[in-house]
């Protein structure tokens, strides 16, 4: 009998109880304490205790405009058409140096907060006052690919753990039937760098995300044989069988090479995820009220060829629902991503040519998707240990690209976040008069300073989280990073 399989036999029994202490004597398993660290966690023992256990990422790719979104600014209303002078030289990333342009969305305040938000993402402001509102976020390119990375990453060059994987690798998993790092992309295809943004690079390949498309034929890639004749549940098991002897038989003589492990590991848990995935993707036994509540009651099966509000909100909302289902069922960490990478007519958040043309069905689907998921965490109890973060590569200009869009603005974005022990109802770090740099051009926040706080509301010194990688110790916030105190409730 080989190993696989006698694990696989005792799984259910004394043997396995008795199993996993040696391991656990052996420092092969990390232990499972009451602060959340899971069978897979590198950390046994949190660096103190957490405020939350999971995240969701909501990522808009293509670069979302905080000035038509978040940051209210009536100097661009004041100023509308006339030439923009920004009192400096500006480095514009394609021609986008027209005339100051005001939001072509109104703003309204919400909350006890009083916070102003667009009309294209009004269904956030029964949310407001649970948000806290980062708008002095700074980036270091204007460049699509690098500055995704360098949001996902903490890097702007490829060949780094995304903040999932690095979640992922540190806190283990709560569900040995399902990925700990789960990945929902935009039903159009991959924003910038696609894959590599939650890829593991030098961490442990088991903490890389899994990618999810939510209500297509096939949610999770290969995880079913295709109907073909000879494929079969008993050619199919035959197979495996022989796969797991030869891989057994490399990797005895590859010991001190892990990523044969981490594959005979990702084959282990898709067999558990035959199971499990198709019950957490399956939302038809969800309350009529809750599928209203994420736009999903609209009865449509097919959409207009333009792009439009309905449809936006029947995408994010699907996948925000998936992700409610994940996180409920043990997941550590989903990342959900609205936009493709380039392409026209845009969908995605690249609004050169049209602000009101494509962030209005944009931002609408999303916000009806962002502030149902808020709520329903709420509902569960899961709120309170559930970081829900906002994000995208960089802003975009307070002045007009050709008449109606704007081009890129690394120099100052927004993020937000709720639940999980962050103080709601704020705003902090408030951009300039014109939305173009921070007010307080000497302290920005950086992507370092959420990754630094996100981690240390999971309980985690983002210092302390390492990995020896070519001779040094990498962590997700390189050699930067503050905890943002005043977001700490």
């Amino acid at each position: 009998m080989q190993r696989r399989q006698f694990l696989s036999e005792v799984g259910g029994g004394f043997g396995a109880l008795a199993l996993s202490q040696l391991l656990l004597d052996d420092g092969l398993l990390a232990a499972d304490d009451a602060r959340g660290t899971g069978a897979d966690a590198a950390l046994g023992v949190l660096h103190h205790p957490p405020k939350a256990k999971r995240v969701v990422q909501m990522f808009m790719g293509g670069a979302a405009s905080h000035l038509d979104l978040w940051d209210y600014k009536p100097a661009l209303i004041k100023h509308h058409g006339k030439p923009s002078d920004f009192g400096e030289h500006v480095e514009a990333f394609q021609n986008g140096l027209g005339p100051w342009m005001k939001s072509p969305f109104a703003f309204r305040q919400y909350g006890d907060c009083g916070k102003h938000l667009s009309d294209v993402v009004a269904p956030l402001g029964e949310c407001v006052d649970k948000m806290a509102f980062i708008h002095n976020m700074i980036g270091k390119t204007g460049v699509h690919s690098q500055a995704t990375y360098l949001q996902a990453t903490g890097f702007q060059r490829p060949g780094y753990p995304g903040m999932g994987a690095w979640v992922s690798y540190a806190l283990g998993s709560e569900n040995q039937d399902l990925p700990t790092f789960v990945v929902l992309p935009d039903h159009r295809g991959f924003a910038s760098n696609g894959p590599k943004n939650w890829h593991s690079a030098f961490l442990p390949a088991h903490s890389q995300g899994t990618v999810i498309f939510p209500g297509t034929k096939s949610p999770i890639a290969d995880l079913f044989p295709q109907n073909a004749g000879f494929v079969n549940r008993q050619s199919e098991q035959d197979t495996l069988n022989l796969l797991r002897q030869l891989n057994e038989q490399h990797r005895q003589r590859r010991d001190a090479d892990s990523r044969l492990e981490a594959r005979i590991r990702s084959y282990e848990l898709a067999g558990a995820m035959q199971l499990a995935a198709p019950e957490a993707l399956d939302i038809s036994k969800e309350s009529p009220h809750i599928l209203k509540l994420y736009g999903l009651d609209h009865g449509r099966s097919t959409f207009d060829k333009e792009i439009n509000p309905v449809e936006e909100a029947d995408y994010f909302g699907r996948k925000c629902l998936a992700a409610r289902r994940l996180l409920e069922r043990g997941v550590r960490f989903v990342q959900i991503w609205s936009g493709n990478d380039n392409g026209f007519p845009r969908r995605n958040w690249d609004s050169h040519e049209n602000i009101q043309r494509d962030h209005g069905p944009l931002a609408l689907g999303m916000a009806r998707g962002a502030s149902a998921l808020i709520k329903d965490l709420e509902q569960r109890g899961m709120l309170d240990d559930t970081i829900v973060l906002w994000t995208t590569e960089f802003g975009r200009m307070p002045s007009t690209q050709g008449s109606t869009g704007r081009d890129h603005n690394p120099y100052v974005f927004t993020n937000w976040l709720s639940g999980g022990g962050v103080r709601g109802g704020i705003s902090y770090g408030p951009s300039d008069v014109w939305g173009y740099k921070p007010a307080d051009r000497d302290n920005p926040t950086q992507v370092y300073d959420v990754h630094a706080t996100i981690l240390h509301l999971l309980g985690i010194d983002h210092t302390r989280l390492t990995f020896r990688h070519d001779g040094l110790d990498r962590r997700l916030t390189d050699v930067h990073g503050y905890v943002i105190d005043d977001l700490l409730a």
